[in-house]
């Protein structure tokens, strides 16, 4: 017998909450994503509240609950790195021995000759930048030219940027798919993606066709033994990309954290079973690389409000876990727009079970992960379940 039917995972891009002990490594001393915009001013979010997440670590004109309606706890990256893919990976019990490269300078010289020879087109930036900035600086000349925007971040990423009135989508398509086979070895960046945009000099803007071109987990994870158990799998937002497709077959994208919090409700009523999993991105690509802390904090709240009516159509069968894959804290005490290395918050909260209890600091992100893969009657390589802890059964499964 499974403990839940149906579990729904959310993942609040880049919602951090507060430095890992191995913070100075990665230049992010003193970084907190949450703990920075609750100082901004009282953020109007008493849903997450009522959950915890003022129990899991102080946040300035929050009081933590009395009596919190779920579990609570955060979660450290045991992986290298601070990226989408390192975290969603260790999340499904993917440990990584080395991080995933990053160029902080650009891309080799010979790298990007070979993608120009492969594409047949030169190519312009090559360097890091953020990707609003980029097509602001570099749009018109691209338009003018033709020629691709190359660039990257603070992430391990490929990202090329081409106005679809330029390039047609499917040929960017197809440019991010030969850089995906020419990215290998010490190349292998986690992600390529293509960043379509479109506009007037002056008025560029992103557009919603983006692609996420990851490299293949190694197995098993746990979409592998979901599949195996005939588990469904539905992924929302970036998800199916972040996992190259793997055990996620059923999938749709998002136009924005309105659109996701719109297609997990209506999973609510088309889905009784399986692993419904979200990613939220809006809080990282739109407000955490752009230094928003205003943006920040008016996004947290807009999903605390749709959070309180998805709360009241789960089921008692129903498991909900929020969480984050890393930080990104606007603060302007930090000039870089890069992502931060934090402990992810995690709450998990089902109309039958778990209230109240603390999760404490778990030592890898894998125990969600494992927490799922137990109730589906699974396991994954790494991580130790907190099923029986929010059944009230407290007997642990370490693994």
């Amino acid at each position: 017998m499974r403990d839940f039917e149906r579990i729904f995972w959310m993942v609040l891009d880049s919602v951090g909450i507060g430095e890992l002990p191995d913070a100075a490594d990665y230049g992010d001393v003193d970084r907190n994503t949450l703990g920075h915009i609750a100082e901004s001013r009282a953020l109007e979010i008493p849903n997450l509240v009522r959950l915890g997440l003022a129990n899991i670590a102080p946040l300035k004109h929050q009081a933590p609950a009395a009596a919190p309606l779920g579990a609570y706890g955060k979660g450290v990256t045991r992986s290298p790195g601070k990226d989408t893919t390192t975290g969603h990976w260790e999340m499904a019990g993917v440990w990584l021995d080395r991080a995933f490269p990053v160029y902080k300078n650009g891309f080799p010289k010979e790298l990007i000759e070979e993608f120009e020879k492969l594409i047949g087109r030169k190519t312009i930036g090559n360097k890091p930048a953020s990707g609003t900035e980029i097509i602001k600086e570099l749009g018109e000349e691209h338009v003018r030219t033709g020629k691709p925007i190359v660039y990257t971040s603070g992430d391990s990423v490929f990202q090329i940027a081409t106005h679809e009135d330029i390039v047609p989508i499917a040929e960017l398509y197809r440019m991010c798919e030969i850089a995906r086979k020419l990215l290998d070895g010490p190349h292998r960046v986690g992600r390529v993606i293509a960043r379509p945009f479109t506009g007037t000099p002056g008025n560029f803007i992103r557009t919603t066709r983006r692609h996420d071109y990851a490299v293949d987990p190694p197995k098993p994870m746990l979409m592998d033994v979901l599949a195996e158990r005939k588990v469904r799998v539905f992924g929302i937002g970036k998800i199916h990309d972040i996992y190259n497709g793997r055990g996620v077959e059923e999938y749709v994208t998002t136009k924005g954290n309105a659109d996701g919090m719109d297609k997990l409700t209506a999973a609510v009523s088309d889905r009784k079973s399986g692993l419904i999993f979200a990613n939220l991105v809006d809080f990282d690509m739109l407000y955490g690389h752009r230094k928003d802390v205003e943006g920040f904090a008016k996004s947290l709240e807009e999903f605390d409000r749709t959070l309180g009516d998805f709360l009241a159509v789960l089921n008692l069968s129903d498991l909900l876990i929020i969480t984050a894959d890393h930080g990104c804290d606007p603060d302007p005490r930090w000039p870089t727009t890069d992502h931060s290395r934090e402990f992810v918050p995690i709450l998990s909260y089902s109309p039958g079970s778990g209230a109240g209890v603390n999760l404490g600091v778990r030592d890898t992100l894998a125990d969600m992960g494992q927490t799922i893969a137990e109730n589906f009657g699974a396991a994954i390589p790494h991580g130790t379940s907190f099923l029986r802890q929010i059944t009230g059964q407290f007997a642990g499964a370490a693994r």
